[in-house]
């Protein structure tokens, strides 16, 4: 019994979800309302101290960190290996994850947790707001969010998050450059753990990140026309919710263009 707590638009739910795609793993799907911060509940905090999605539970026993869950579904169902072989691919697979845990993760965050909760936020008083976020467990993140409620997309928080995507992109085109999958000459986890930061620029309109960077295009085309990322991601993501992010994300660019060094 395999289930997942899940949000159709966090990245790090969504490269779950790939893996599980690319294995043919069915499981049972149990959405975590982010906007009415379901994450913060009793309940889901037992599953994961952090309140974070997602959490997978296996047999009742729930496993949180989704690099971590990637690699263990890779341990359990090897039939459909997503590891290079070579000691040498595994490490730059390895590379790569390890950067979208230690930098694209938190600048992802700062780009689109806005377009979200800002206005559920604004719905709110600013005392009650203030509150709901003091609630989020992990200090930087709360920060984090706090700033961004505070000063919006002009926030340093966000510059930052788009500078630091932008850096990101350009080094992806040098590898591409030379190889056809991030981790090497196979489809990796690198793949699968990145395709969701793509996602997120594609649906707030913001692929001028990467316009004049062919080999990185090259593979969003060939991410994006997966069997795994439809089934994953495409089917999952509600058309009315498509148009307010892509309206929201135009709203945004010209002040995260503007922060671009």
């Amino acid at each position: 019994m395999i289930e997942l707590y899940d949000h159709p638009v966090s990245p790090c739910a969504q490269k779950v979800r790939l893996v599980l795609a690319e294995k043919s793993i069915d499981y049972q799907l149990n959405p975590v309302d982010l906007s009415a911060k379901q994450n913060l509940s009793p309940e889901y905090l037992k599953l994961n101290p952090a309140g974070l999605v997602p959490t997978l539970v296996i047999d009742g026993q729930p496993i949180p960190e989704s690099t971590v869950i990637c690699e263990l579904l890779d341990d359990l169902y090897p039939e459909v290996a997503l590891r290079p072989d070579d000691p040498f691919e595994l490490a730059q697979m390895r590379r790569w994850t390890k950067r979208l845990d230690e930098s694209l993760h938190a600048a992802c965050g700062a780009l689109q947790w806005p377009m979200f909760m800002l206005p559920v936020l604004a719905q709110m008083s600013e005392e009650d707001a203030e509150a709901l976020l003091a609630r989020v467990p992990d200090p930087v993140r709360r920060g984090r969010q706090q700033e961004l409620y505070r000063q919006g997309m002009k926030a340093p928080v966000a510059a930052a998050g788009v500078n630091t995507y932008n850096q990101f992109l350009a080094d992806m085109e040098v590898t591409l450059t030379n190889q056809p999958w991030l981790a090497g000459q196979r489809f990796s986890l690198a793949d699968t753990g990145v395709m969701p930061y793509f996602q997120t620029l594609k649906q707030f309109g913001w692929t001028d990140l990467y316009k004049d960077r062919p080999a990185v295009t090259d593979w969003v085309e060939r991410c994006f026309s997966r069997q795994s990322y439809q089934a994953a991601i495409g089917e999952a993501m509600p058309a009315p919710m498509l148009e307010q992010m892509a309206k929201s994300g135009a709203e945004a660019w010209p002040v995260l263009k503007s922060a671009l060094k």
